[in-house]
């Protein structure tokens, strides 16, 4: 009987190997004429990424099918899988490549003429489809465009990605590294887009003390490229000890839905790369769905999201909402959403099978949103908002973050709204986050490190009043007409709070710049007068 030939396995591609790699196919990006900067450049690569990253996946889960005897059904089909067309490094290259990809109808690697690569990938959505994969595929590509004139730059671009493997999880823990690295610079170069993306250290902060537990569904209804999902995979994963909670985790756990293709895009491929095989998200603008219409069962445990501002919404979506509260600005209407959607004490959760863990049902849903300054002393529909939150939720803590946390995008100042589905506010905590000393705002080159969120951390705990930290209730803030934008008055005070030791010195210290710099003014004088 001949034996089986044992095909080699690749070897692993360091982290260093890897990084230039990229900075190699990103080389190679900039010499093709069709593609303008990074906002251009990073969706091609993500798509190519995305691809490799999907026959990876069938290549295993082939493997896994056959040790268990069981035949398996692939999501792309033969000539449409990467293996089949891009692979190889001397396969379908120019003009013949760049009409695979992107007519509708094309001579495939294969020789025979049916639809082209993109053609056949945004028609996956309409075949029977148990695990929305398919679905997945489709929406991914709906939005995507080849860009590259030149399809023998793509095929090097092809061949470079083709080094990556995506069944080592150590090169996929790199790999996600570089990719967030690219995803901040793509951002900056798209900071006139309207896109406000949340800063790493915000987003970490806003996890961190909304504490997410396994067995809780965490959403984000404008998930943008995956940030809040992303870290609130890495905070639930740390919680995982057994399989059921890895599959939890992996299917059950984490939700969000992003209205524009390129976004949607790379929010799929950044969880993938962070471990999440099967991403939640759905393709489409959250506000279409009727408010009236979400129930008991799609409700959620915890909502983490920084929602669009300054968006204005047609009158289609406003008619969703009640006719009391129908405005176009789009923070507003999320805001409802997002009200709307949190769990209520005791009420059962999204799905079944899955009621074990988190918080325990007698307690309801909780959010952490950040909005802008509007928000908090807009009138009329704003105030009939911030009214009902108070009214119906517990608004329990405001952090005010300073001027420039969003640069470059915008320098509107911006707030966490932290509020829970378990009864109406009594008191409302303010921590207003200072500026490092001396500076006057963050910027694009001196952005706000997570370390600065380290007394707001302790301060969450334990709190008390202090110089950035002060109390209000629910009672005065209606008598105030529902203004939140509430300044901070123990700024003036901060010298109060310290010890009177540390007061002496700090006078001490002034006295004797006072009289230094009153001697050399008597000098001057007194070489003025000679």
């Amino acid at each position: 009987m001949p034996r089986t030939k044992k095909v080699a396995k690749p070897a692993l591609t360091t982290a260093q190997q890897l990084s230039a790699l990229i900075k190699s196919a990103r080389q190679i990006l900039r010499k093709d004429k069709g593609l303008n900067g990074d906002a251009d450049r990073l969706p091609l690569l993500t798509w190519v990424m995305f691809l490799k990253f999907l026959d990876d996946l069938e290549r295993r889960h082939e493997d896994e099918a056959g040790l268990d005897g069981k035949p398996y059904a692939p999501l792309i089909d033969s000539p449409y899988r990467w293996r089949d067309w891009a692979s190889q490094a001397d396969g379908i290259n120019g003009d013949e490549l760049l009409a695979f990809l992107n007519q509708d109808e094309a001579i495939r690697p294969n020789g025979t003429r049916g639809p082209g690569l993109f053609a056949y990938l945004r028609a996956q959505g309409e075949r029977e489809d148990r695990t929305g994969q398919r679905s997945v595929i489709a929406n991914v590509f709906r939005g995507v465009q080849n860009r590259m004139v030149s399809g023998y730059l793509l095929r090097d671009i092809l061949n470079k990605v083709d080094a990556i493997h995506f069944t080592s999880s150590e090169e996929v823990h790199t790999l996600s590294h570089l990719y967030e690295s690219m995803l901040r610079e793509m951002r900056d170069a798209s900071g006139d887009s309207g896109e406000f993306y949340t800063p790493r250290p915000v987003v970490r902060f806003m996890v961190e003390v909304t504490a997410p537990q396994l067995g809780e569904i965490v959403l984000d209804p404008a998930c943008g490229t995956g940030g809040f999902l992303v870290e609130a995979y890495e905070y639930l994963k740390r919680q995982v000890n057994t399989t059921e909670q890895r599959q939890h985790l992996q299917n059950g756990a984490l939700f969000g839905q992003e209205a524009k293709p390129l976004p949607y895009m790379l929010a799929e491929m950044n969880l993938l790369l962070h471990g999440l095989e099967t991403p939640q998200i759905t393709y489409g603008n959250t506000l279409t769905q009727r408010l009236t219409e979400i129930g008991h069962a799609e409700r959620v445990d915890v909502i983490l999201t920084n929602p669009p501002f300054g968006g204005e919404e047609e009158a289609g979506i406003k008619a969703n909402f009640p006719p009391n509260l129908q405005t176009s600005e789009t923070a507003l209407l999320f805001l409802q959403y997002i009200m709307r959607k949190l769990r209520v004490a005791g009420a059962p959760r999204l799905g079944d099978g899955r009621k074990k863990g988190g918080r325990g049902a007698s307690q309801g849903g909780r959010a952490a949103v950040v909005v802008p300054n509007g928000t908090l002393f807009g009138d009329e529909v704003a105030a009939l908002i911030k009214q009902q939150l108070l009214t119906e939720f517990n608004l329990h803590t405001v952090v005010r973050l300073p001027q420039g946390v969003f640069a470059p995008y915008t320098d509107i100042p911006a707030n966490l709204l932290f509020f829970e589905r378990n009864g109406k506010t009594e008191d409302i905590w303010f921590y207003e986050l200072p500026l490092p000393d001396g500076r006057k705002k963050y910027t694009k080159t001196v952005p706000l490190q997570y370390e600065e969120f380290a007394d707001c951390l302790a301060w969450w705990h334990e709190r008390k009043e202090g110089p950035q930290a002060w109390k209000t209730t629910a009672s005065e803030v209606a008598a105030n007409g529902w203004n939140l934008d509430l300044k901070n008055p123990n700024a003036k005070q901060g010298l109060e709070y310290a010890e009177p030791a540390a007061l002496v010195a700090r006078m001490r210290a002034h006295e004797v710049e006072v009289q230094k710099l009153l001697g050399e003014i008597e000098k001057l004088v007194q070489g003025v007068a000679a």
